[in-house]
């Protein structure tokens, strides 16, 4: 089979480099269009994935209306040469404009639900979309759910074994603590009119912290000049590392405050925004959520001042996994015998 990935962010990457493996191991033509934005085609450099640029999108909403024709032009003319039989992506509307109008058909994977306008965009022209079943809300009859979230396709113990030399690269200590902070961009459609973190609430947040860890700031932007003192300067692939062995994690990113609760590293988003896998990893104790910086400061120092916060939320972590399958092996069955593994599984709850 010959399949088309297009990839819009860092997280699409990191989704599905383990299922790409996975289905050239198995004598598929795999083809990677990816969008330069933050270091999306960095990682697929330092992970050896070769793959075509479809450009860099824009931060205006009349500039992604004009990114939409560039976009699907560059994909219509890799599509001309490669040929491919199926379209896959993380909520592209691109991939999925263009696999309609070559008539194949284009699977699409999501978690946002409040990226509303971004799902308007490509379900019309989806054949299946695909979400953990923390996902509120019904997307329509080609809506499939599966047991797990999207950062256990990489962060799963099968697939990701963190390295501690990553600690002298930071000059630390095995002993000495550190947090990690992560602010975004708010560039993305479906951010519009949300919000983060003040700058004065960080400048109180980071001070009170220091107190007690080392701090490091990530960022999808640059860093505030206010901050620089305390940028995070690693090869983006070791991301993962840093995170796994931070005492704790505060940030406005999603997918990071994700990552750090299934990798055991106590988790604080604070956003405007939500999301199921977040909400459910709140419920299971291995993240706090925030939409304003109210008791937000006093529940960072209660973390750092619990001795056992992070052990426990490393084994709560490690129970998770226990309970969970290998989503790859789930994502590269489904994609080996589509479409009928989809009636399958639907009639399957075994599966």
């Amino acid at each position: 089979m010959r399949i088309l990935f297009d990839l819009g962010h860092p997280a699409h990457v990191h989704y599905f480099k383990n299922l790409i493996k996975l289905l050239k191991k198995n004598g598929n033509q795999v083809l990677i269009v990816a969008r330069e934005k933050d270091v999306t085609q960095r990682l697929l450099k330092n992970y050896g994935i070769p793959y075509l640029s479809r450009g860099k999108g824009s931060k205006t909403i009349l500039g992604k209306f004009f990114y939409l024709f560039k976009a699907n032009q560059r994909l219509y003319k890799y599509s001309i040469i490669f040929q491919p039989d199926l379209f896959i992506s993380f909520a592209s509307p691109y991939a999925a404009q263009i696999a309609s109008y070559f008539n194949k058909p284009h699977i699409a994977f999501t978690d946002t639900e409040h990226a509303k306008l971004g799902i308007a965009s490509f379900s019309p022209f989806t054949d299946t979309i695909i979400t953990p079943k923390t996902f509120k809300g019904n997307l329509g009859n080609n809506h499939i759910k599966f047991d797990g979230y999207m950062e256990d396709a990489y962060l799963h113990p099968k697939y990701f074994k963190p390295d501690k030399n990553i600690l002298k690269k930071l000059n630390l200590s095995d002993q000495e603590r550190y947090v990690v902070f992560r602010l975004v961009s708010w560039d993305a459609s479906h951010d519009i009119g949300q919000s983060g973190f003040r700058k004065d609430t960080l400048v109180k947040l980071i001070n009170e912290v220091k107190k007690h860890a080392r701090v490091f700031i990530s960022a999808e932007n640059k860093v505030p000049k206010i901050f620089k003192k305390y940028q995070l300067s690693i090869n983006p692939t070791e991301i993962h590392d840093v995170l796994s062995f931070a005492e704790l994690f505060i940030g406005e990113g999603a997918t990071m405050a994700s990552e750090c609760a299934i990798m055991g590293t106590p988790s604080i988003y604070m956003n405007s925004l939500s999301a199921g896998t977040l909400e459910d990893q709140e419920k299971k104790g291995i993240l706090t959520m925030f939409n304003s910086s109210n008791g937000l400061i006093k529940k960072s120092i209660d973390i750092l001042i619990n001795p056992k916060a992070k052990k426990e939320t490393k084994q709560k972590s490690i129970d998770l996994f226990n309970k969970k399958i290998d989503i790859n092996v789930f994502f590269y069955w489904l994609i080996s015998k589509y479409p009928e593994s989809v009636n399958t599984y639907k009639n399957n709850s075994t599966i």
